[in-house]
């Protein structure tokens, strides 16, 4: 597709709801991109989960032979700093994920953890696509951790969204690209 291979050596966010192929969409721009692709899975691996095994062992076998995987549930920003390079395609599948394995972390933490994350991200060279959840447009939860992951998540989103070139949202099995069609808010 040429305007999946327009939009690379850049920022990319894949966002959308749950099971509406944001991974399949960031998988193919990766493949697009030509380049070796680094897959960093950002989810922990629980033996007594079987329904989130099968959810892991469906996305590896998705995923072509020869990509680099790595496993990386909390130290993103140090792993993006190390891997992201002109010669590379970085995908990152979850940011969601990686955001509940660093959930509890106090409020100045986990802002100073935020803009370690955007400060990565900004120095990164090549391509760097990330996948995120939309968490935010259902009901307020009723439990308090339920409100601070969609609120940082949200954030988290947006904060990535306005430094990256292009944003796609993924819902009904259609892809939209954002940065095309809408504008960003104003600062």
């Amino acid at each position: 597709m040429n305007s999946a291979k327009a939009a690379l050596d850049q920022l990319i966010l894949v966002t959308g709801p749950a099971r509406s192929g944001k991974s399949e969409w960031a998988e193919h721009l990766a493949i697009c991109s030509t380049k070796q692709v680094i897959y960093i899975a950002t989810s922990q691996v629980n033996p007594n989960d079987i329904e989130w095994q099968t959810r892991i062992l469906q996305h590896q076998h998705r995923r072509p032979s020869e990509w680099i995987t790595l496993e990386i549930p909390v130290k993103l920003p140090e792993t993006l700093d190390a891997y992201a390079n002109q010669e590379s395609c970085i995908l990152v599948d979850s940011l969601g994920t990686w955001l509940a394995n660093i959930l509890e972390q106090d409020e100045q933490t986990w802002n100073e953890t935020l803009e370690r994350i955007i400060n990565s991200l900004l120095k990164a060279s090549g391509d760097v696509i990330l996948v995120a959840e939309e968490t935010g447009w259902g009901v307020v939860p009723s439990f308090p951790i339920g409100r601070l992951f969609r609120d940082r998540l949200g954030t988290l989103i947006r904060r990535v969204g306005v430094i990256s070139q292009s944003v796609y949202l993924v819902t009904g099995g259609h892809v939209l690209n954002l940065s095309l069609l809408g504008m960003p808010l104003p600062n």
